[in-house]
């Protein structure tokens, strides 16, 4: 095992602060350097996404490392694969039909790069199910800024890594053939436009607060709360969405006789920001950087504003969309 200090992948770019293009294609070289290492070793490692990248140290020089190998799994060649595992911004349409290869690792990647370019994921929507939706039938955004003054071999290569058809797909090794991604290749050494990574840091932030709370369930619940939990949450979500929205968990919460006031919860996660090590990144930091009313609270509708220049709003109306703010407990209960 190995201690990694220097942080996470977006972490590391938004702190330093100068970001050019050529800099996202040395990232690309060395996130695809590592799939193409794993899938000569017949290993498909299945969630890949910037969170899973840390660095060694805080050297400018530092080594990016890949963790989280628990969804990998050996593969042999032709081998398809048919369970649903991934991140949802990051997980390839062939793993959401339940037919895939190591081509899907390839996907994520591309899913990163075009984040590295733009601060936001090619891909996105007000729910899971919204997200895998955009993911089997959206179309890539390259109108919106700053794509009109990213070079068009960046945006050969997002194409090429993000075809649906995994067999039209570059494989990890055609990648780092590509000459957006060569050492001294054609990538440009002009800083990339201000706003990506104001985008970055706001759509770290979102996944940060996620995490928090998806964290605090979990390390609160023995293993029987747990498994009584599972069927609670059955309950609660009336839809079947695998989500429960804001209006579902007050229902849900009177149906068992349970009344806590908002202000419990979030005295409980501003606790949290203590108990797991989130000091120096308080509760309130945290929503600061995506809340624009400054009403303490994160509604869909500043996330959409958030993102609005990065992509359009995806498909699919507009309900609830004020008060669809909610937590995916499938992940932390570990729910199938």
């Amino acid at each position: 095992m190995e201690l990694c200090a220097g942080g996470e992948l977006f972490d590391r770019i938004i702190q330093r602060g100068h970001y050019t293009e050529r800099k996202a294609a040395e990232l690309t070289r060395t996130i695809v350097g590592v799939v193409e290492a794993c899938h000569s070793l017949g290993v498909m490692h299945r969630d890949l996404k910037p969170e899973n990248f840390l660095f060694v140290d805080q050297k400018e020089d530092s080594l990016l490392k890949t963790i989280d190998f628990g969804l990998s799994i050996f593969f042999k060649p032709g081998e398809k694969f048919n369970d649903v595992v991934g991140s949802p911004y990051y997980v390839a349409p062939e793993v959401l039909r339940k037919r895939y290869g190591p081509e899907a690792d390839v996907w994520s990647a591309g899913v990163i790069v075009y984040i590295l370019l733009s601060g936001v994921p090619p891909f996105w929507a007000e729910s899971e199910q919204g997200i895998f939706e955009q993911v089997l039938h959206g179309d890539l955004d390259f109108t919106s800024d700053p794509w009109p003054s990213i070079s068009e071999d960046a945006k050969d290569l997002v194409r090429k890594m993000l075809v649906r058809d995994p067999k039209r797909r570059l494989t990890a090794h055609e990648v780092l053939c590509h000459p957006w991604v060569q050492i001294d290749g054609v990538a440009p050494d002009k800083p990339l436009d201000s706003a990506v990574l104001s985008r970055m840091k706001h759509f770290s932030a979102m996944n940060r607060l996620k995490k928090m709370a998806l964290r605090v369930i979990a390390e609160s619940l023995s293993e029987d709360e747990i498994a009584g939990l599972k069927q609670m949450f059955k309950m609660i979500d009336t839809d079947n969405s695998g989500q429960i929205t804001f209006e579902e968990l007050k229902a849900g919460l009177k149906r068992v006789g349970a009344n806590l006031k908002e202000s419990e919860i979030y005295d409980l996660m501003q606790a949290a920001c203590v108990e797991f090590g989130f000091d120096d990144t308080r509760l309130e930091e945290m929503i600061r950087e995506v809340d624009q009313d400054n009403d303490g609270r994160i509604d869909y509708n500043e996330f959409v504003t958030m993102m609005q220049k990065g992509n359009p709003v995806a498909g699919g109306g507009k309900r609830g969309l004020e008060n669809s703010f909610s937590i995916n407990f499938r992940d932390a209960l570990k729910l199938t």
